[in-house]
């Protein structure tokens, strides 16, 4: 049987767009449908556009920073109109740059919303009916919105930024990561946040002593977080939101709710072709990405395994290496570095000091402190620098930095730990000083074990 492609893409993220890319530069012929923006959630309504808004929070703290070391400035105001333009304009670059990687490459693409017909072809809406010996599912995820009455006057993260205007006071509902990091952007931007969370804790999942540690920090920041509360009632009062929880009720100009994602499988055509989805929507797929429909794959947060764009990068790498490259690769979902861009930042690899101690017999290293450039301009900011360490083969099992620019130390950290560097790896390197990070390699003796 002869097919129009080789290979067809439904979805234009970052996962999507490598597949079809690398696919083309193996010889394959390839076409990719996009019924949105190309970019997907991280470029053009996630890591992207809130890594903007980010940076734009973290000012308000550097003026009141640089007057402390002797910088005469003033504040200004936020002007959420001009900032709001610019990040379109960027993230309007980028999709560009998305749509000439598909272009030069020779990936035919189709702006249109594709669903499958049967094993080897998909519907678009435009009409056409397109044939493909493979076929990838890469859609991403969304936001959910709570089961909850009126709940559709409340927004979900892909509406922050297409906001007309900036809100006053508003209610974040969730204490996962989506949540805790607008918390923080909001609150540097002059925004009165409360967050309710109905869990014991926010970052659920996250080291415990890490995840305490942010808590504090948010709320000494001013972010008015409630732990165990939950939303019981919503509606529109006055040109504003109502609401009544577990522990009262006020008014918002907004809420956000940011309690979840799914993947975006509805009205996908899975059902009529037969392909496997679990519990929550996701995909099923084996080590290799392929569904229980030989012709049929998925990658990135379609198939809830690890929601991040790299890891959707890494599935797309490997999933055309096996496919096109005849070299079966699963991806690697062991010892993932990942950041959380809360305030203060969040950086972690491997495991927690609660998983861990479940495992086997551990060490712990672990300070906190306040840093030289904080401290100097009268902040209470805190940081920590915490590692798992095995007792048995003194491995390094999980490294977590609460502190600014976490991130940034968590990929290099990154490294020593997937190469399984031992404590004593970390001890024999030299400190770099004055620097917060150097307190890695200069933990001598254990905090506690266990």
């Amino acid at each position: 049987m002869s097919f129009d492609y080789d290979l067809f893409v439904i979805g234009g993220g970052s996962g999507g767009v490598r597949a079809a890319r690398v696919a083309s530069q193996a010889g394959a012929k390839v076409a990719l449908a996009e019924e949105d923006r190309m970019g997907g959630t991280c470029v053009i309504r996630g890591c992207v556009p809130k890594k903007l808004m980010v940076f734009a929070s973290e000012y308000h703290d550097i003026v009141e920073d640089a007057k402390a070391y002797g910088w005469e400035l003033e504040h200004g105001e936020f002007n959420w109109g001009l900032f709001r333009g610019h990040m379109h304009k960027e993230l309007d670059r980028l999709e560009g740059i998305y749509r000439n990687i598909l272009k030069n490459n020779d990936v035919t693409t189709y702006n249109a919303r594709a669903t499958l017909k049967d094993e080897h072809t998909v519907s678009l809406s435009t009409g056409e009916e397109i044939t493909a010996k493979h076929i990838l599912i890469a859609v991403g995820g969304q936001p959910v919105r709570p089961d909850l009455p009126n709940a559709e006057l409340g927004m979900v993260s892909n509406d922050i930024f297409l906001m007309e205007e900036m809100p006053s006071k508003i209610l974040i509902i969730g204490g996962g990561y989506i949540a805790c990091e607008f918390a923080g952007i909001l609150n540097g931007l002059g925004v009165d946040v409360t967050q309710f969370y109905r869990g014991a804790q926010i970052l659920r999942g996250f080291d415990e002593e890490a995840r305490g540690l942010i808590a504090d920090q948010m709320r000494e920041k001013g972010i008015n977080l409630h732990c165990g509360t939950n939303i019981l009632e919503m509606e529109k009062r006055d040109g504003k939101i109502w609401v009544k929880g577990t522990n009262g009720e006020d008014t918002y100009d907004q809420v956000l709710f940011a309690t979840g994602r799914a993947p975006m499988t509805d009205n996908l055509g899975l059902d009529k072709v037969g392909v496997e989805t679990g519990r929550h929507g996701e995909i099923k797929v084996d080590e290799y990405s392929q569904t229980n429909i030989p012709s049929i794959y998925a990658v990135g947060d379609v198939t809830d395994r690890v929601q991040l764009t790299p890891v959707a990068i890494r599935e797309a790498m490997a999933f055309v290496e096996t496919v096109f490259n005849g070299n079966p690769t699963s991806p690697d979902h062991d010892l993932i570095p990942s950041a959380v861009f809360t305030q203060p930042e969040f950086g972690t690899v491997g495991l927690s000091e609660e998983a861990a101690r479940e495992q086997e017999p551990i060490e712990v290293y672990s300070t906190s402190f306040r840093p030289m450039q904080t401290l100097f301009a009268g902040r209470p900011d805190r940081v920590l620098m915490k590692l798992i360490v095995s007792q048995e083969t003194r491995k390094v099992l999980g490294c977590h930095i609460v502190a600014p620019h976490a991130g940034e130390m968590i990929q290099i950290a990154g490294i020593a730990v997937k190469m399984g560097a031992t404590k004593e790896d970390f001890d024999r390197v030299c400190a770099v000083h004055p620097t917060m990070a150097e307190e890695l390699v200069t933990m001598k003796t254990p905090t506690r074990t266990a």
